[in-house]
């Protein structure tokens, strides 16, 4: 999967700009708030319809205007693929490929594998389970339509759930019938959900560890391990168990929209044990796998993103992942630093054709 050429109009803080790119490395340099993660940010729309760190599509317009588009050009199996992504005010967004608008964005997901390693990941560590568990949707949903359309039913299932028992506090009532048919529904689309994230993780935490392993050269163990309620129970009985809960909160507290990843370093949360750099590591690891992953599923090298990765790296981590990179596994790269001397020294270990944009 190769980036041919982007154009933005109206798209943060790019007025018009466009970008002719090299196969191989691509490298956005310039001073904080220049727009470099802007460019990644618009890469990544292109492949899920959506920003990655703003997820209101309104406040990725330019200030004072009141549309923007995103037009990528690529190489998709050596055919050539234009997406473009559009909004406008007060209207939908639109994403086309080929001149044809989609009629729902999942369609989309998984046609342009991408990743993404960013400061921002750290909410993976740092924020609730909430982030881990979109974390796990991602990396599967790229290659699995079936396990998107079910994440996507279940949503929407656990939202009517959610409003028929706000109905029943206010209107002090009860009826288990229609709550037994969301109950049905939710356990048919969960159940599905939380076997695949099973099977995910058992071929994920092997490829994660080897990747964590070559980074750190072996210094420390890390561990992920899934959380579920339905390793206990299936969800009719968690329904069943916690109904009086439901009713009182109003809201549906067991299921798999409450499952969680545990991070661990040397058999402690990493989240209160491990050192900035270790978090780091640990990061680029997890995305590192979520790239193997991908490749592996889908057969297409996923584009991956580097969003000011060197930051807060000691030397050694820095050479571990430019020698990952330094190899045909790999397909096109962009990345992006606020040192530009430090990004071509980088870059010029990896013996790979490149450009360097100075924004």
């Amino acid at each position: 999967m190769i980036l041919k050429s982007l154009s933005l109009i109206n798209y943060k803080n790019f007025e018009s700009q466009s970008f002719t790119f090299d196969s191989k490395i691509n490298c956005f340099v310039g001073a904080n708030g220049i727009g470099k993660t802007n460019v990644l940010d618009a890469i990544y729309h292109l492949s899920f319809g959506k920003s990655y760190f703003n997820p209101i599509a309104s406040q990725n317009i330019k200030h004072g205007e009141d549309f923007f588009v995103i037009d990528g050009v690529f190489d998709r199996e050596e055919r050539s693929e234009k997406i473009i992504v559009s909004l406008k005010k007060g209207q939908k967004k639109v994403i086309k490929r080929n001149g044809k608008a989609y009629d729902k964005f999942s369609d989309h997901i998984g046609f342009i594998p991408l990743v993404i390693i960013s400061p921002a990941d750290r909410d993976l560590i740092l924020e609730g389970s909430e982030t881990r568990r979109k974390f796990i949707d991602s990396v599967i949903s790229q290659s699995d339509k079936v396990y998107l359309n079910n994440l996507i039913n279940y949503n929407k299932v656990l939202s009517q759930r959610n409003a028929l028992l706000k109905f029943f506090a206010l209107n002090n009532t009860f009826n288990a019938q229609t709550l037994e048919v969301y109950n049905e529904q939710l356990h048919q689309y969960g159940s599905a959900i939380f076997k695949t994230r099973d099977e995910f993780l058992k071929t994920f935490i092997p490829i994660f560890k080897s990747r964590y392993e070559a980074i750190s050269n072996s210094m420390e163990t890390v561990n992920l391990s899934y959380k579920s309620d339905l390793f206990e129970h299936d969800l009719l009985e968690l329904f069943a168990q916690n109904l009086n809960k439901d009713k009182a909160l109003q809201y549906t507290s067991r299921g798999i929209h409450k499952d969680d990843l545990n991070f661990e370093i040397e058999d402690y949360p990493i989240k209160k044990f491990g050192s900035q750099g270790q978090q780091k590591s640990f990061l680029i690891a997890l995305k590192l796998a979520q790239f193997d992953f991908i490749k592996q599923q889908s057969g297409v090298t996923p584009i991956l993103l580097l969003d000011d990765i060197f930051d807060k790296l000691d030397e050694h981590r820095v050479a571990q992942i430019i020698s990952l990179v330094d190899h045909e596994h790999f397909g096109q790269l962009f990345l992006s630093d606020t040192h530009a001397d430090r990004t071509e020294s980088i870059i010029k270990q990896i013996h790979q054709s490149y450009k360097i944009f100075k924004l």
